[in-house]
């Protein structure tokens, strides 16, 4: 026990847990902590630990009641103490999507199609009560690639044009994403819990404390061009029929803005991975990169981006996109 965070018997206790025992579960790419509890009942619950200054767990529990408020499947909330960083949440189990389709790889469309579905019901929703996915996000989610893997990669580059060029082909995105959807923001195979344990399983919705009200798009490119997963072309046009047919929403302005979010979002996530290794000492995330990297080269082939596209090819040298990104060895 000396190794559990300070804090955790008391509040497990207030919360009727205190008898349980505690498992830590591997961690992720922040300063959050999970546990696992069980007790002779064979009940199980998880236990967040999201520690001030570093975490706050306000915004995850803030959106956890409006989706179980509106019929999506987020974690029913246990017991919280805010304050102190605390989240006791149901169990979703152990069937995360990512792995679940390592093991069922014949299930892959169907898991994907439910996917898309549950995404589609959030999206037939009212946008819920949080701030908007504006220009200002967008960009400095987009410069954290000429923050940091530009940098990293020994490259001076014009920044205030690849600013200029994202407000370009941004603006109509913005145009068209009112009155807006929630975006979970983090919507892939490694954020979706399988509670049945089949492809057709009700969608178990995890890491959604970031949500904004912004494009439906975005959460689609999210689950059909994943950083951690490789999506088959095949597939991901698919599925985008699929959102379509449940959505109503798949015309050539829809799969505009979906290149110009899935090259805005790869941009972030290859900043965001390079600055886990540089400024937080996590290298696993490179390897991803070139991954993220091919897919925001088809992005950057859609003639929505051809601004963006343009400071590429004045910018990013022919033989590091030709390694899609990655770093020498």
């Amino acid at each position: 026990m000396s190794q559990l965070p300070q804090g955790l018997a008391e509040f497990t206790a207030r919360a009727g847990w205190g008898a349980a025992e505690v498992h830590p579960l591997p961690g992720d790419a922040s300063f959050r902590r999970y546990f696992r509890l069980s007790r002779g009942s064979g009940e199980t619950a998880m236990l967040m630990h999201a520690p001030p200054p570093h975490e706050d767990p306000a915004p995850f529990l803030h959106v956890a009641h409006w989706l179980n408020d509106h019929g999506m499947r987020a974690p029913a909330i246990l017991a919280e103490d805010a304050a102190a960083g605390w989240v006791l949440t149901e169990d979703f189990g152990n069937d995360r999507m990512r792995d679940w389709l390592d093991a069922h790889p014949d299930e892959e469309r169907a898991a994907y199609e439910a996917a898309v579905e549950a995404l589609a019901a959030l999206h037939r929703l009212p946008p819920g009560p949080f701030d908007a996915y504006d220009m200002a996000v967008y960009q400095r989610e987009a410069a954290l690639l000429t923050e940091w893997w530009c940098p990293a990669q020994g490259l001076a580059v014009d920044a205030e044009g690849y600013t200029a060029v994202w407000a370009e082909v941004l603006a109509p995105v913005l145009a068209r994403q009112n009155p807006g959807v929630t975006v979970l923001r983090d919507y892939h195979a490694e954020n979706i819990m399988l509670l049945g344990g089949k492809a057709s399983a009700p969608q178990g919705l995890i890491d959604f404390q970031d949500a904004l009200v912004g494009h439906p798009a975005y959460d689609l490119v999210s689950l059909l061009q994943d950083a951690r997963r490789d999506v088959d072309v095949n597939l991901e046009t698919a599925m985008l029929v699929h959102y379509a047919h449940h959505a109503g929403a798949g015309d050539d302005d829809f799969i505009a803005d979906y290149a110009t979010l899935g090259a805005q979002r790869n941009a972030k996530i290859v900043g965001i991975f390079t600055r886990l290794d540089r400024r937080d000492g996590k290298p696993r995330y490179l390897a991803m990169i070139p991954r993220v990297w091919a897919a925001l080269e088809r992005d950057l082939a859609h003639p929505a981006l051809e601004p963006v596209a343009a400071w590429f090819d004045a910018n990013i040298p022919a033989e590091l996109r030709a390694a899609n990104g990655a770093f020498a060895a």
